[in-house]
């Protein structure tokens, strides 16, 4: 029988693996939407299953319009996941928020154009609320997740780094930063984070009937801010990588305030109020399909 994880966690740029993981196995898995961006990695983690995949596949060889949205939450909800713990570079398009804080978003504005977003068509219609695309108890969880990390730290260092508990995450498709015009196109839609991955990512979760939540890490004030230097890709990274080590932390103590907690979720139950085409009306290969949407 294939190993079983409560949470799943998708590392974003700058986090490829998760140091503190126990009794690691790799899995090699197919999907009926292809195969993950790369091996999927269980784990123990204070007594909690995990498995972990790392979105731009390790040794960063994914664009973003080219990692496997599908398989990666199909391959997840295979392996029994409930929630889902996303880790992601973002720019900051706020005064308020600066590089090194961390933000967890509750809105999304999807404005990718080339990637598949949805596990339905093809004989099975469904159609999901995104009203609150990031389940609350699960990002409540992470907050006090970074509090808790946070109040570990030396003071000095502390005092730089801010928690945003809410905010709005615009998604572009990339992989090229943004225009100016169109940095403050985004500021004046109130969006207060971009970057490139969290969809479709949030809105297949919650096909996938998993609880979602983003842990944004902010890198950069992308190209709007009038005093600050504009974006680079060396720039990014070399903020993300002060941050690693944190994230790390992070992980580890929502991942054990989870697995003690198990809060209930809406995303639960997504596809009751969804599914248009019943089951018993698919043909037998969409069923075989979306089989472990439907169990």
């Amino acid at each position: 029988m294939m190993t079983q994880a409560l949470i799943g966690v998708i590392g974003g740029s700058g986090l490829y693996q998760m140091d503190a993981l126990q009794d690691v196995q790799e899995h090699t898995m197919s999907t009926p939407f292809g195969a993950p961006s790369d091996v999927i990695v269980t784990g123990q983690l204070h007594g909690v299953a995990v498995a972990f995949v790392a979105r731009h596949a390790r040794g960063h060889r994914l664009l973003p319009t080219e990692v496997p949205y599908r398989a990666n939450i199909y391959a997840l909800k295979m392996l029994g996941v409930r929630y889902v713990l996303s880790v992601s570079a973002v720019g900051s398009l706020r005064e308020d928020f600066k590089p090194l804080d961390m933000v967890l978003p509750d809105q999304f504005i999807d404005l990718t154009r080339r990637r598949e977003g949805t596990f339905f068509g093809q004989g099975a219609v469904a159609h999901v609320s995104m009203a609150q695309p990031v389940c609350p108890h699960t990002a409540d969880a992470l907050a006090r997740a970074v509090q808790s990390v946070l109040s570990e730290e030396d003071p000095s260092s502390r005092d730089t780094i801010a928690l945003h508990t809410c905010g709005t995450y615009v998604c572009i498709e990339g992989p090229q930063f943004s225009t100016q015009a169109e940095s403050h196109w985004y500021r004046s839609m109130g969006a207060g984070v971009i970057g490139m991955t969290n969809m479709p990512e949030a809105k297949l979760a919650r096909e996938a009937q998993m609880a979602y939540a983003t842990l944004a890490m902010v890198t950069d004030f992308d190209c709007w801010h009038p005093r600050e230097a504009h974006v680079t890709a060396n720039m990014a990274l070399a903020n993300l990588l002060q941050n690693a080590g944190r994230a790390q932390r992070v992980m580890a103590q929502v991942i054990r305030m989870l697995g003690a907690e198990q809060p209930d979720s809406l995303a639960f139950t997504a596809l009751q109020s969804a599914l248009v085409t019943q089951p018993d009306a698919m043909a037998p290969e969409a069923r075989a399909r979306l089989a472990a949407l439907l169990a």
